[in-house]
């Protein structure tokens, strides 16, 4: 069963429009990646997803017209965002910044910190106080705590340790196989995201231009759309 659905999205920055026909779908327990070269309208499209930013065309989520909500009632509907840039809140602790987004469901305190061990080490501590990658597993473990249908990961491994990005693709990878949650997955890294992925979908300044199986994304393909 299809959980989101855009077709031929369509979207501004004022007089300067960014998107010129963004087509995707993402099925129940699917993981989708979507790709691209930096400014090619990733963010701007999950902007539009989670009613950040005003869209035309079709957005669809479990039968739902986003394009007619505000994006707290967005977010409601179960559509869980780690936004680029984590954007933890500083003064709250980890406890705090986990709370602070709870509902009822399956994630709790106790799974977040299970995922990531290293937040349960640093539960009274301040956001502020931690490194970037233990702020990027917070925030992760924030969206988690909405129980959300849809995990949305925008840039969850950029300028992280080797170490530490290993450690957040091994728990997507967990949440694929253990959630059933569906997820949409922007990065630039192909060999993680061959191996968290179903499906994937390339944008080219600002528009859909390759969608299918992880395993039909050829070399060929992939250095023509992603590469420098």
């Amino acid at each position: 069963m299809t959980l989101l659905s855009l077709t031929d999205v369509t979207a501004s920055y004022g007089a300067a429009q960014a998107l010129f026909g963004v087509s995707l779908d993402i099925a129940e327990g699917e993981a989708v990646a979507m790709m691209g070269r930096n400014g090619m309208g990733k963010t701007t499209t999950v902007r539009c997803i989670c009613r950040m930013l005003p869209a035309k065309g079709t957005l669809v989520f479990d039968g739902h017209d986003l394009s007619r909500l505000p994006s707290h009632k967005a977010a409601r509907l179960g559509l869980g965002l780690v936004p680029e840039g984590r954007r933890c809140f500083r003064d709250l602790t980890v406890s705090e910044n986990l709370v602070a987004a709870a509902r009822p469901g399956h994630w709790d305190i106790a799974r977040v910190e299970a995922l990531f061990p290293r937040l349960g080490e640093r539960h009274g501590q301040r956001a502020a106080s931690l490194s970037g990658g233990e702020q990027q597993m917070l925030a992760i473990g924030r969206a988690l705590m909405t129980n959300p249908r849809l995990l949305i990961l925008d840039e969850a491994t950029e300028g992280l340790a080797p170490t530490v990005r290993a450690e957040i693709w091994a728990a997507i990878a967990r949440l694929k196989r253990d959630s059933g949650m569906a997820m949409l997955v922007i990065d630039k890294s192909l060999k993680e995201l061959r191996g968290a992925c179903d499906r994937a979908v390339i944008l080219e300044r600002g528009r859909s231009v390759w969608a299918g199986e992880m395993a039909a994304l050829t070399p060929d393909i992939s250095a023509r759309h992603l590469g420098v």
